[in-house]
């Protein structure tokens, strides 16, 4: 193999593939990155066996070719070469020259047999949609997914497909996060699909803003995302995701329009008063006013105050601010909706697009927060 390719295209490959490398392995060869010339390309790929990316830009090939390299020591010394081209060259099977103006580089690696191989899209469901559409769904659900749930199907998103509408919903048990979107499929194509949390924040990442058409494609337990120079492949998480839809509001008795960054400005004040034995924030409802009040008898009291449009009977609830003030950062609009049956059941949160955000209350004790604690038999989505 050789090759040359410019440093700032390679450097940008290895910020999009490093993230899949794990830093200790169970198995040594997961340490490293494979590198393949051919076809005018540089292919990097990497694999942790249950989420792999390639990605690939252009180069000059002068011999096709491959090798698997360390990628942390490969990754760090192309980042400290300072000549605008690199050459990549393999002197045989398992070790590749390094070449930088006047500086020359050997590093052992391994033959491509050795890595392990990428999963192939075989007969897979395809879908093109978006880009950026696809970027806004995932990165306004995946925030709500639980990080080291024992309940191993809410470490990931929820995919829907059915009736041209692909669905995603995430939730941990205590606020849930749901959006939808018209996609140009077959309408009797139908599926249900659980990603897992660490794919889902790379397809973030690889997604841009642009109207650039993506491509997903869906197997029985596999998903692929492709873009123009990149493709993520990783395993669905099995199991059967809880039917979370039943408990967004259907019908609030109160809806309040709410200006979402004053409300996000007053939260990070008042939370600054809470503590874990006091995580919640009390909102009370009166006489067009909403005020926010924590209080901690280890730190002391908060209480804030900001217009709204309420001029029903006053009523009082508890949330936890940084669930709350999570679900505004991820609204869109001016002002959101916040619509509430009463402070036993969750609170919906909506803005003009098609996103839902529900949260759940936090248990008042004689309207007091000094006891404010989750109760989960009574506070759980799931």
């Amino acid at each position: 193999m050789k090759a040359v390719i410019s440093k700032h295209d390679l450097v940008s490959l290895i910020g999009k593939i490093q993230s899949i490398i794990a830093n200790k392995p169970a198995i040594p060869v997961l340490s490293n990155v494979l590198i393949e010339a051919q076809n005018g390309q540089l292919i990097l790929s990497a694999t942790d066996l249950t989420t792999s990316m390639k990605c690939q830009t252009d180069a000059k090939v002068v011999e096709e070719g491959s090798i698997a390299l360390p990628a942390k020591r490969f990754f760090h010394l192309v980042r400290e070469l300072t000549s605008p081209q690199i050459k990549i060259s393999c002197l045989n099977e398992e070790v590749a020259e390094i070449t930088s103006l006047s500086s020359h580089f050997k590093i052992n690696g391994m033959s491509k047999s050795e890595f392990p191989s990428l999963p192939d899209i075989g007969n897979a469901i395809q879908i093109n949609i978006n880009s950026s559409t696809l970027k806004d769904m995932l990165s306004r659900t995946y925030f709500s997914a639980a990080r080291e749930d024992s309940r191993y199907v809410l470490n990931g998103i929820y995919m829907n497909i059915s009736n041209n509408l692909v669905t995603f919903i995430a939730t941990d048990g205590k606020r849930l996060a749901k959006i939808h979107s018209n996609i140009d499929v077959d309408p009797s194509l139908q599926g249900s699909y659980i990603l897992p949390l660490k794919a889902v924040e790379e397809m973030i990442k690889m997604l841009t803003d642009d109207l650039e058409t993506v491509t997903l494609s869906l197997t029985h337990d596999k998903i692929f995302l492709e873009t123009a120079n990149l493709t993520l492949m990783t395993k669905l998480l099995s199991g059967q995701y809880p039917d979370v839809e039943k408990v967004i509001p259907e019908n609030a008795n109160v809806s309040i329009i709410i200006h979402r960054e004053e409300l996000i400005t007053l939260l990070r004040q008042v939370s600054l008063f809470t503590s874990d034995s006091s995580g919640s924030v009390k909102f009370v409802f009166d006489q067009n006013q909403l005020q926010l009040t924590a209080l901690s008898s280890d730190i002391g009291e908060g209480n804030v105050t900001m217009p709204v449009d309420y001029s029903k009977e006053p009523f009082e609830i508890a949330f936890n601010p940084y669930y709350f003030m999570d679900i505004l950062r991820h609204s869109k609009d001016e002002t959101i909706t916040f619509s509430i049956q009463d402070a036993y059941n969750p609170g919906m949160i909506t803005d003009s697009t098609n996103a839902i955000f529900v949260i759940m209350p936090m248990r008042l004790s004689d309207s007091s927060l000094n006891n404010s604690k989750y109760e989960p038999e009574d506070a759980q989505i799931t």
